[in-house]
């Protein structure tokens, strides 16, 4: 691919820019401490248990099975039911209630994220491909001050596939008016996120946060979105990259 043809960057949203599994463990903390069944549960055996059901339940809410907060009541009761076998509906509620206020207030951008996107700006349109609602989507890129930003949020809810499916990366680029060989897309979900992009013939980054085997060795990788730098370089031989200033 010729670098110097690049002019369009994708990212992928929730643990590329947003910081979900930083939020959602804080939050998983912060909510269980209050309850006494919780209490002395480690938190990483609420999260990963927690992020099974959310991964699950969310496929099903993107092909319309069920609606959003069917899925959220499964996931908590789901969720409490090895500590509390005998736990209401209506405290369920309760507890997925406690959960999203603190779930709103803890949330954060990934270290590094506003800083790249305002290096990148000037220079490259910017979109965003997720797999999520597009609301709430929406909502989430204000809250972290990145909504004028971005010139296209597509999500699965709006198109009607999820990643990886090409249909989702199509109509990114004809909003965004860019080939496949002029685009970058960047992502932490291998499958979603670079397997996908590969499918349609965009060149992927991938955000490996978790230091994971890296699948296919001539991927690009990128272990944090800091240093700026780093992250700059890596995108790399971008053709306006020597004058995007990385403050």
């Amino acid at each position: 691919m010729s670098a110097a043809s690049i002019t369009t960057i994708l990212f992928d949203l929730d643990d590329t820019l947003f910081d979900h599994i930083g939020t959602a463990r804080a939050t998983l903390a912060a909510t269980a401490a209050g309850r006494p069944a919780l209490q002395g549960v480690p938190v990483e055996d609420l999260y990963g248990r927690y992020s099974e059901l959310l991964e699950e339940l969310h496929s099903q809410v993107m092909t319309g099975r069920i609606s959003y907060l069917e899925a959220r009541q499964q996931r908590f009761a789901r969720l409490l039911a090895p500590y509390e076998p005998t736990v209401s509906a209506e405290a369920v509620r309760e507890f997925a209630q406690h959960y999203y206020g603190r779930y709103q207030q803890l949330r954060r951008p990934v270290a590094g994220a506003l800083a790249l996107l305002q290096a990148l700006k000037p220079a490259y349109k910017i979109g965003i491909v997720t797999n999520n609602r597009l609301a709430e989507q929406q909502e989430k890129l204000r809250y972290l001050g990145m909504s004028e930003l971005v010139d296209a949020l597509i999500t699965s809810e709006e198109i009607g596939v999820p990643k990886p499916d090409v249909r989702i990366y199509q109509v990114a680029l004809a909003r965004l008016k860019a080939s496949p060989a002029q685009t970058v897309m960047v992502g932490d979900n291998w499958q979603a996120d670079v397997v996908g992009a590969l499918a349609v013939g965009i060149r992927p980054l991938w955000l490996n946060r978790t230091g994971a085997v890296r699948p296919l060795p001539h991927v690009a990788e990128v272990t944090s979105l800091e240093p700026l730098a780093d992250v700059l370089r890596q995108l790399g031989s971008l053709p306006a990259a020597a004058g995007i200033r990385a403050n």
